[in-house]
């Protein structure tokens, strides 16, 4: 059992902050907080679930300016941890991390993407492809369809299903970023990797040729009516419910819908193609990957930051490493995670984080939020049908003042 090593006063509270893990995440959380308080007399964990858009946005800021500021928070490897870190809010984990209580939980390829400056200031949990086409393979064999390795597969599915009566794409982006994550990513394999990074970083405008031929494809998605008409009028939920009800041949979405279908439909047959290749002559590896690594950062100003690390690696222990697979259907990134009997499609979502393929990172984790909310609001104009690729670029440089 973890106990804090560092002298410690009595009755202390270790303040922890996250968007909600999901009901079975918490039990687990939750487990841990009793655990740790039972190793170390006199603190007491106090955990802070919110709503994830609200943690994102402006509850985190919230909580890490006001009086009782987190001592352990959840964050997003990326743009946003690197912030975190240069506006004081993120302690140097390198010595904890290299040599200290959370050495030798992770393998070294994973600390590049946890560091900033060559800091290490995020401590893993979990992965996520953020975005894989899921597909209904009794829909599809039934229309004689293959699952689509090419743009130009995809189209012709769309095309197909239409006929049959089918919604071919189903998707819930009254939020945005459940078509905009998908969307993006199709950008980026049409710009290439580094003008995708550039411009999400601020460096350029959307508007250039570039971008109007990744949004003249967004275009095409809509022209070939590959999604439900209430696309930018339901929520992620809905959208989702159309696939696991059989309404949907597809599903573009993150690595959690798994677990989610077989607790929605455990009788529905389906599988995952990453995002097929574009037409030829696009700039990206057309084998990236979209997806990001999340976890725990210790805040800085924190009065307890050797508690901290150790209460991260007991989330991190191989004992509640498996409780997050098995439980709460979580991948995390510690090495003891290879030791779990998980989906095999889940496996195989893991596996595609760890190819080599690039990995772009989601506009709204990766970048500045308000920006990606931006782009997402151009992509749903041009997918909805409400605006040319090149009206929706120049009004997105427009809005962002560039």
């Amino acid at each position: 059992m973890v106990g804090a090593t560092g002298a410690m006063a009595q009755d202390t509270t270790l303040r922890v902050a996250m968007g909600s893990p999901g009901a079975a995440g918490i039990e687990v959380f939750d487990q841990i907080k009793a655990d740790f308080e039972a190793a170390n007399p006199g603190v007491e964990v106090e955990m802070n679930y919110q709503d994830d858009d609200l943690y994102q946005t402006i509850g985190l800021p919230n909580l890490l300016s006001g009086r009782n500021a987190p001592d352990v928070y959840f964050e997003w490897a990326g743009a946003r941890m690197a912030q975190r870190y240069a506006d004081g809010y993120g302690a140097d984990l390198t010595e904890a991390m290299t040599s200290g209580p959370l050495a030798g939980i992770y393998d070294d390829g994973v600390l590049p993407a946890v560091s900033t400056d060559g800091v290490v200031v995020l401590v893993p949990h979990t992965a996520d492809v953020t975005n894989v086409m899921f597909y209904n393979t009794d829909i599809f064999e039934a229309n004689d369809i293959a699952p689509p390795s090419t743009w130009e597969e995809l189209l012709a599915a769309c095309d197909t299903l239409n006929e049959a009566g089918i919604i071919p794409i189903a998707s819930g982006n009254k939020d945005l970023w459940a078509a905009g994550n998908w969307l993006s990513h199709i950008a980026s394999r049409v710009i290439g990797e580094d003008v995708y990074d550039a411009t999400l970083a601020g460096e350029g405008k959307f508007s250039t040729p570039e971008w109007e031929e990744a949004f003249g494809y967004i275009a095409e998605l809509a022209e070939h009516g590959c999604v439900n008409e209430s696309v930018n009028a339901v929520d992620d939920n809905a959208g989702a419910q159309l696939f696991f009800q059989e309404q949907a041949a597809m599903h573009p979405i993150g690595s959690w819908l798994v677990s989610w279908a077989i607790d929605e439909n455990p009788d529905l047959d389906f599988d995952f193609v990453n995002l097929p290749a574009m037409p030829e002559g696009s700039a990206g590896n057309q084998d990236s990957v979209i997806g990001v690594a999340t976890g725990h950062m210790v805040n800085a100003n924190s009065e307890n930051i050797d508690l901290a690390i150790e209460y991260l690696a007991l989330v991190n222990s191989p004992e509640f490493v498996l409780s997050f697979i098995n439980d709460a259907e979580l991948s995390p990134l510690a090495e003891s995670a290879a030791a779990a009997d998980m989906d095999e499609r889940s496996a195989r979502l893991s596996d595609l984080l760890k190819a080599g393929a690039p990995v772009v990172l989601p506009p709204d984790t990766g970048y500045d939020v308000e920006m990606a909310l931006q782009l997402y609001e151009a992509e749903a104009a041009v997918l909805g049908g409400q605006a040319t690729p090149a009206e929706a670029l120049a009004t997105l440089d427009e809005r962002l003042g560039r």
